[in-house]
Parts: structure tokens; C-alpha cells; sequence
């Protein structure tokens, strides 16, 4: 077998990375994203793209966030492999299969060799995701009129009620800051996050009882791709009613009230609770998120 040689990309040969076939589908999801070309590696062997990958972040952003893209040809495990090693960036890897690649032999085989090639280059699998899309076709939900949604200017305000309810959660990602910084480092990664999207502080909303209890939140944003549900939680006190449906209701109306065309959404595989709910609501599963981590093994 011929060296391989692994090159990033500029604007002048961004082309390149279009050459690898796409049996996941991963253009059509990404319709929506924008890509830097300088943020764009591939494995090349004999002249001949083998593996890909594409890095990305917000428009202010000077280091990507996340790899959303990552491709290899069949047998080329290796190569992916060596491309993800030597990358200047060590973030979490994405892969969004489509929601039946469990069925389909052909997209079972090029997800599997995809999680191979992510755990060759030192990343392990952190959870695995539902992505939801919903758009007018599918109904607005109703709302169950039993709480009471206010703004709130405040930020410890939500600081104090995100740590109430990472206190008690089934997320992936809230658990894993968890275990690396505590319940702060967990309530603020959110934070962080809802000031990182483009869309007006305004929105964020707490929702209250009718005895004027706090019972939890909904943050309805705009990522950089677009409207979408950025964070429902309900405090643990007050579990076990039905209230994240009505905070993802009020958030799907929220953001059709001010025109979103679609509204989109993930929630852990393993969050049973939180999946019926988005069913409940009328949210169709589009793909799948594999979310893994760099581990230290692989920096």
C-alpha cells in the first residue's frame, strides 16, 4: 500500500473534499452548515481522497468546537485513523448517521467503520443521540396552560436553577462535567453555551407553577445553522408531572411564533423520559448524533 499523505485544505483546492462518496448522507444534513475551507483535512493516497474531516465553530469563533464531518473510504480505517491523530484541534467528534443505519447494511457497515477509525485515533464514544427536526407540517403542540413563563434578566438566576437540575439528570454531557468540575462547571458550560448562540438573551424564560414554585426552564435559541431547542429542564422536586412537555411545547411556539420554518432538537438516546416527550410533541427523528471524546490516550 502507497503512503499516505494528509494535507489540510484552502480555497483553492476546497474541492477535494467533495471527491470521497457520501453513503451517510452527511452533505444533506450539513446543508445548512458552513464549513471554513482552512478547517478541512484529508488523507490522500495515491492521489486519491481516502478519509476526510471538517472542523467546526461559530463565525466569531478562532478555534472550531466540534469535527461534524468525518468520512473514510472502505479498508481506509487506518488512514481516518491517522487523520483525527495528527489534527492540530482535539475536540469532540460528531458523526450523524441516519436514524435507520442500525437496519440498513450498507450504512451500518460505514458508521461502523467510522467508530473504528474515531477509537483507533484515541476517541471514545460518549453517547449516542436522537436529532429532531420539527417544521409546521408536523402540528404545533398544545399547550397544557399549567405554568407560567417569564424572562428573566438575571444569569445566577439559571446558573442556580441549571445546578438544581444537573443535580439529578440522564445527559451525557452534563454528567461528564460532572465528573470533571462538579455542578458549576456543568451549569456553566450551558450558560456558555446559550450566550455562545446568536439569538436575543431575552428569550431565555423560566417557568413557574401556579402556587408560584419554580419548576424549570426552556431556552429557545438560533445556533449558527438555525432555530432550534437549546435546553428544557425541569428542577427534580417537581418531576414525575409532565412538565418537560409543557416547556417544549411553549419553546416549539415560542419559535414559531417568530417565524422558524423548523425547529431543531436532540436529546440522548438513553433519556427515555425526554425522547417520548419530543414524540409527544410531534418531533419526527431525522438522524443520529455519535457524539465521541478525545481521550488523553489520543492527544
Amino acid at each position: 500500500m502507497t503512503d499516505l499523505v494528509i494535507r489540510a485544505l484552502d480555497a483553492s483546492d476546497a474541492h477535494l473534499f467533495d471527491t470521497l462518496p457520501d453513503p451517510l448522507g452527511a452533505r444533506e444534513g450539513h446543508r445548512r452548515t458552513r464549513h471554513r475551507p482552512d478547517w478541512k483535512r484529508v488523507a490522500l493516497r495515491d492521489g486519491t481522497v481516502v478519509a476526510r474531516a471538517a472542523w467546526w465553530g461559530g463565525p466569531d469563533d478562532t478555534q472550531p468546537v466540534t469535527v461534524n464531518w468525518f468520512d473514510v473510504a472502505e479498508g481506509e480505517e487506518d488512514a481516518g485513523a491517522e487523520l483525527l491523530r495528527t489534527a492540530s484541534w482535539q475536540v469532540e467528534l460528531e458523526l450523524n448517521p441516519p436514524g435507520t443505519w442500525r437496519e440498513d447494511p450498507a450504512t451500518r457497515t460505514a458508521t461502523e467503520a467510522r467508530y473504528a477509525a474515531a477509537r483507533a485515533a484515541g476517541y471514545e464514544l460518549l453517547v449516542e443521540r436522537f436529532l429532531y427536526r420539527w417544521t409546521p407540517e408536523c402540528g404545533l403542540p398544545e399547550r397544557p396552560g399549567r405554568l407560567d413563563f417569564r424572562p428573566e434578566p438575571d444569569d445566577a438566576v439559571f446558573f442556580d436553577a441549571l445546578r438544581r437540575i444537573h443535580s439529578a439528570t440522564l445527559d451525557a454531557h452534563a454528567l461528564m462535567d460532572i465528573a470533571e468540575g462538579g455542578l458549576d462547571r456543568a451549569a456553566q458550560a450551558d450558560l456558555d453555551f446559550f450566550h455562545w448562540c446568536p439569538s436575543p438573551r431575552e428569550w431565555w424564560q423560566l417557568a413557574y407553577t401556579a402556587q408560584g414554585e419554580l419548576a424549570g426552564m426552556h431556552i429557545p435559541v438560533h445556533n449558527p445553522s438555525g432555530p432550534c431547542v437549546g435546553f428544557i429542564g425541569v428542577l427534580p422536586e417537581h418531576r414525575g408531572r409532565g412538565y418537560a412537555y409543557d416547556l417544549l411545547a411553549e419553546c416549539t411556539h415560542f419559535l414559531a411564533e417568530r417565524g422558524a420554518e423548523f425547529v431543531a432538537a436532540a436529546t440522548d438516546r438513553g433519556n427515555h423520559p425526554m425522547a417520548a416527550n419530543f414524540a409527544k410533541a410531534g418531533y419526527p427523528v431525522v438522524r443520529e448524533r455519535v457524539n465521541f471524546r478525545p481521550t488523553d490516550a489520543g492527544r
